[in-house]
């Protein structure tokens, strides 16, 4: 009866995720990475070619664009372009909707669910490896932290990467704990198989390459047993022999393409991998750090455009871009951007129980594990933030950072053995706070993009802390949309937002806003208007923070409407236009003596 009874509550949990996760990815519009995402993935199942998107690996927009090659769109290749430095998949993107018009949305909507198996199977693994350590109130904690965070349901709804290389990055490292403990071929096989697929999803496990092999070594000099020779030379075999095996699922997900050529015959972008002065020269054959070298005449046995993806991520992490945090801009970023993104984006619930989890693990070793499993869960955590937060050349998403929550989801997940141990006062509280975690989270819903905790201000605040995907990637033009279908009366309407103009005319939204504030850079056309004038407006929050200034005199006003946290709308009449413009220092309107329109 209790093993009926827990599968049907994790049953119950992960359908009940995957229903709001389907119902968000149908409400929202295509993000901007989408755009590229989807005829990319496309392109791989239509010509077994993957130069477009390179800078990730294939596999999850592979499986979105599975029931959209089935639905036969239309497709156009003309702004393909092989170009290192190029992104051509933006404008295939554009080019996608306008030749699909509106059915593009549906067909964006489908690729976004046929993405849903990752989000369960990250629930599922959470679930799984949660039990094994600390039993069955564990492992529903965990899958209940998995299934309600808003990161998690905010980026599973979309055709990005970041939340499959969660999933499956945890699987694999769940395999890879198997093997730890049964160091057998079969577990061996296993966990190759899932460090070539870990690979295929983000580069960002690209650190699962050295770290396996450095956990090995901290497990095994911990194991007093571990003492053969010949037991050290058959884990080693079977490491080697992982390792080769995730290489051929790499090659497998890459169709081969391009795989065993010479490292010097690479034409690079990156400093790391060209020289500083090399990126530049397109007409070069081959610009390449290695040519000429003894390591340039090595096979890699890698595809091509994996090599190349690497090349080109690593270039665009060279690459110093602005970026914002807390009301400042800087061309840069911050080393602790993450870490303050972590806290104001995870629901405090979550946080409080983080802290919990803590204490009960330092003050009782009933909270405990021996650490060689604690180190499988911090480990990975430690290793994914210093990574990222390495990367100080732009800070721009949180999402980088998303396989580390399924870790840390396990990590607090021991208190879970409060409901078995008779401990009612703390499984009260845990009980208490996973509550306010989820009531948080749905309170939010289905705006998990722009989720934003109650120390922050809540979502409705967050523009004021962070900009880009963690509040607004255009996923609200749809929300946007149905509003200005509902009000016929704000006319006229102007937007001031960062979508493509394609999207904006196949749904039949307004021209875009040309106003633009007195310190704007470069600074404003003499036919363009400047500062308030009255009117509908639909501004942004990336646009009401913008660096250059443009929009921001609209922080003056209180929206009359929203889109749903990303897009403010805005009525300004005559008296409110001039009190801003009398702010700003700009001449009043009046009023035309026949209209009352202002001149």
């Amino acid at each position: 009866m209790r093993s009926r009874w827990r599968g049907w509550c994790v049953a119950g949990l992960l359908t009940t995720h995957a229903l709001l996760v389907g119902w968000s990815a149908a409400r929202h519009s295509p993000v901007v990475d989408e755009m590229g995402h989807l005829p990319a993935g496309i392109s791989h199942w239509q010509f077994r070619q993957f130069t477009l998107y390179k800078v990730n690996p294939p596999l999850v927009r592979m499986a979105a664009a599975v029931p959209t090659v089935f639905a036969r769109p239309k497709t156009e290749w003309l702004a393909f372009s092989a170009d290192p430095l190029a992104r051509p998949e933006f404008f295939l993107g554009e080019a996608f909707i306008e030749v699909n018009g509106t059915r593009a949305f549906d067909l964006f909507t489908w690729a976004r669910w046929a993405c849903l198996p990752f989000t369960v199977l990250g629930g599922w693994a959470c679930y799984r490896w949660a039990r094994s350590l600390h039993g069955d109130g564990a492992g529903l904690l965990a899958a209940a932290l998995w299934c309600t965070c808003p990161n998690v349901i905010g980026y599973a709804q979309l055709i990005v990467p970041d939340l499959g290389a969660a999933a499956v990055g945890l699987v694999a490292c769940w395999v890879f704990r198997r093997w730890l403990a049964t160091a057998s071929w079969r577990n061996a096989m296993l966990a190759g198989l899932l460090l070539g697929a870990a690979q295929l999803t983000k580069f960002t496990l690209l650190i699962l390459v050295p770290l396996w092999p450095a956990l090995w070594v901290a497990v095994r000099l911990g194991d007093a047993g571990f003492r053969s020779p010949r037991e050290i030379g058959r884990q080693l075999a079977q490491l080697a022999f992982l390792a080769v095996l995730g290489v051929w699922v790499i090659n497998v997900g890459y169709a081969f393409e391009g795989a065993g050529e010479r490292l010097g015959e690479f034409r690079f972008v990156s400093d790391a991998f060209s020289g500083p002065a090399g990126k530049h020269d397109l007409d070069a054959p081959a610009v390449n750090r290695f040519t000429g070298s003894r390591w340039g005449a090595l096979p890699v046995p890698l595809p091509r455009n994996y090599v190349l993806g690497i090349d080109r991520q690593k270039l665009d992490l060279e690459t110093k871009w602005w970026s914002y945090l807390r009301g400042e801009w800087r061309m840069g970023g911050w080393w602790y951007y993450y870490l303050y993104a972590l806290a104001v984006k995870v629901p405090l619930g979550t946080w409080l129980l983080a802290a919990v989890a803590l204490a009960a693990a330092a003050s009782s070793q009933v909270y405990r594990r021996h650490w060689q499993e604690e180190i499988q869960l911090l480990v990975p955590i430690a290793a994914v933030l210093a990574l990222v937060s390495s990367q100080t050349g732009f800070n721009h998403h949180l999402r980088y950072v998303l396989p580390i929550f399924p870790f840390a989801f396990i990590a607090i997940s021991r208190l879970g053995r409060a409901f078995e141990g008779r401990q009612p006062v703390l499984a009260g509280g845990v009980a208490v706070l996973l509550g306010c975690s989820a009531a948080s989270s749905l309170w939010a819903y289905p705006h998990g993009l722009s989720y934003f905790n109650e120390l922050a201000g809540g979502p409705r605040n967050g523009y004021k802390h962070l900009a880009h995907s963690n509040t607004d990637w255009g996923q609200d033009v749809l929300l946007l949309k149905q509003w200005v279908d509902r009000h016929p009366e704000a006319r006229p309407f102007a937007l001031a937002m960062d979508i493509m103009p394609v999207i904006q005319s196949t749904l039949g939204l307004p021209s875009l806003l040309p106003t633009v504030g007195p310190a704007s850079d470069p600074p404003p056309h003499p036919a363009q208007l400047v500062g308030p004038y009255p009117g509908w407006y639909a501004v942004s929050v990336n646009r009401l923070y913008d660096r250059r200034n443009e929009y921001t005199y609209f922080r003056r006003y209180e929206p009359v409407a929203r889109a749903g946290y990303s897009i403010h709308v805005y009525h300004l009449s005559l008296e409110e236009a001039n009190r801003g413009r009398r702010e700003l220092g700009l001449p009043e309107l009046i009023p035309r003596p026949k209209d009352s329109g202002p001149q």
